[in-house]
């Protein structure tokens, strides 16, 4: 199972433009999206070409593939979901790959690993599964503190990194978590 993680869109039409043609290339199974789609939120800059509108069909067509599955982001609101044809407004979700790995994804705000300001809020979760977050726009992926056998990764953000680079990660089921999460860098056209 070859599962695409993105989060921190924040309404960049071209940011979104280019994570649409990664999926392209990429052709995962099941895309996962981390939260704040739309909007940019009150302590950010405008992204590029910020355009939220635009956004709004591009991710209504990953919706059509039956393949997305997305949460809640501290930006997201009820009026988004009146927009988005895909359920966007919960605070979590659970994949379990083929092999049985839990795969707890969340935005970061109510649910986190400690890492780069997120919360330190880490539901109880079997040994081997991992916590999927975003948030903090900031790249991890490593085992989380004082968690033996609990993996955190965080796909960085699409449109606003704040550690130099846009991004989004690959999960790939059947490997040690360890090899299972990638990071993967959008670069500009």
């Amino acid at each position: 199972m070859k599962i695409l993680i993105a989060s921190d869109i924040h309404g960049s039409a071209y940011w979104a433009g280019r994570l649409m043609e990664a999926i392209e290339r990429e052709q995962p199974d099941r895309i996962a999206i981390l939260g704040d789609v739309l909007y940019h939120g009150p302590r950010n800059d405008l992204p590029r070409d910020y355009d939220p509108k635009r956004v709004i069909p591009l991710m209504n067509g990953l919706a059509q593939t039956g393949s997305l599955i997305a949460v809640r982001g501290n930006c997201e609101a009820e009026v988004d979901q009146m927009v988005l044809d895909f359920p966007c407004m919960s605070d979590y979700a659970v994949i379990v790959d083929d092999a049985g790995r839990e795969l707890f994804l969340t935005h970061g705000h109510i649910f986190g690993a400690g890492f780069h300001n997120s919360v330190d809020n880490l539901p109880a979760l079997p040994e081997g599964s991992a916590i999927v977050y975003g948030h903090t726009h900031v790249k991890v992926n490593e085992e989380v503190p004082g968690k033996p056998g609990i993996w955190a990764f965080n796909p960085g953000s699409v449109s606003i990194p704040k550690d130099g680079s846009h991004s989004f990660g690959i999960y790939e089921s059947g490997k040690p978590l360890a090899e299972a999460f990638t990071h993967v860098v959008l670069e500009e056209a």
